[in-house]
């Protein structure tokens, strides 16, 4: 789960590491009033939204007085922002961040990610800030630090302070790094973070080190330890469609091809994508119904993949153990009753209950074509496709 820049940099000075003072407006009248009680007359309008780059799609304004801050929110706010992490549709900004500007002397990078090798999370920093760690990464892998370390036990101030010389921190402001280094790892152990970036670490020229920008997401499968964490989930900046496979447990991911997938497992999903494509298509979405699904969940499963204009067939491909074939059947024939199918459908049961439900899809009367087995199934609905189109190549 992703949060926004102004909700991150409130649960770091919660934890008590210094972010710039600023305020969060929907309106521009609320940014005027934000930048006339800022203590700086150098203060930044920064668009709030689910995605990077936004200074360079425009989303980000340095402001030096009242008038500037009016005229900065009155193009932000309501603009469709692009950047290279939204895609060419751009994302609508609906909420703006005012912020006091702060007098810099030095930027640097640091984050934390989970090291799926080492199984552990692990602090990045680097003195490169401002610049992406992923180009810092190819063009300079030298200047990223790295430092393990157990969700347990915390980032050890000794770590910290190694990575902090590293970087280049003066040695005045020495203590205050190792602080927020630690700090941070605390925070992305205690709030069950999947990532925690600050990009960038400042130091100012009056000694402070502040969080000029900050990004912390969530693992999903840990906010019911957390319902604060949770309470800031902004339905406005993720997919409709993900959002409603959410509310039945559903593993939903929209993609960019035209075969709709409903697969029951993570694995079995990934691989019914790479068939599909080895039969010359692109899969339209990853859809895991996961191992105890009922009618009703399928049902939705199935209605979701159809609200997809960019649908041209489906493909169900379900190996039932804990499944159950004859379950899936009867959700994808309600399901097909329901809507009004257009597009081919190929469905592929195997495991428990199979022969029930393939004897339910073909006492169906629904223009259902049954597989045996992966290969033919994905065969089977890129031809379908190919020939409801007109190409009978």
């Amino acid at each position: 789960m992703k949060i926004h820049e102004y909700q991150a940099k409130r649960l770091l000075a919660k934890h008590g590491l210094s972010v710039p003072t600023g305020h969060v407006c929907t309106t521009v009248d609320e940014a005027v009033k934000a930048y006339e009680s800022l203590p700086t007359s150098l203060c930044v309008v920064k668009a709030q939204i689910h995605a990077g780059g936004r200074g360079k799609g425009g989303g980000v304004k340095l402001v030096r007085n009242a008038a500037e801050a009016r005229e900065a929110a009155e193009n932000i706010l309501g603009m469709n922002l692009k950047t290279h992490q939204t895609g060419p549709e751009g994302q609508l900004v609906r909420t703006i961040w005012v912020e006091a500007g702060s007098d810099i002397a030095k930027e640097y990078y640091i984050g934390i990610a989970i090291d799926r090798e080492l199984c552990t999370p692990v602090m990045m920093a680097s003195s490169e800030g401002g610049m992406e760690i992923e180009q810092v990464a190819a063009e300079s892998p030298e200047k990223i630090l790295k430092a393990p370390f157990s969700p347990s036990e915390g980032l050890g101030r000794r770590e910290a302070e190694r990575l902090a010389k590293g970087i280049g921190i003066p040695l005045d402001l020495l203590g205050q790094a190792t602080d927020y280094l630690v700090g941070l790892a605390k925070v992305f152990c205690e709030l069950d973070c999947s990532l925690a970036e600050i990009n960038p670490l400042v130091s100012t020229t009056d000694g402070q080190v502040l969080a000029l920008d900050a990004k912390i997401n969530f693992d999903p499968n840990a906010l019911f330890r957390h319902p604060e964490v949770e309470a800031l989930r902004d339905l406005n900046e993720e997919d409709p469609a993900e959002v409603q496979a959410s509310k039945f447990d559903l593993s939903y991911i929209t993609l960019d091809g035209t075969i709709g997938c409903m697969v029951n497992g993570a694995g079995l999903a990934m691989s019914t994508m790479d068939v599909i494509q080895l039969y010359g298509s692109e899969p339209a979405n990853f859809l895991d119904v996961g191992g105890g699904a009922t009618r009703d969940k399928v049902s939705e499963a199935f209605k979701i993949i159809l609200a997809d204009h960019k649908v041209a067939g489906v493909l169900v491909n379900i190996f039932g153990g804990i499944m159950r074939c004859d379950v899936i059947a009867n959700g994808v024939v309600e399901a097909v009753k329901q809507v009004q199918l257009s597009v081919p459908l190929v469905v592929r049961l195997e495991g428990t209950n199979v022969k029930q439900g393939r004897d339910i899809l073909e006492g169906s009367g629904l223009p259902i074509i049954t597989a045996s087995d992966l290969d033919d199934a994905a065969k089977k609905i890129c031809q379908a496709v190919k020939t409801a189109a007109g190409d009978n190549s």
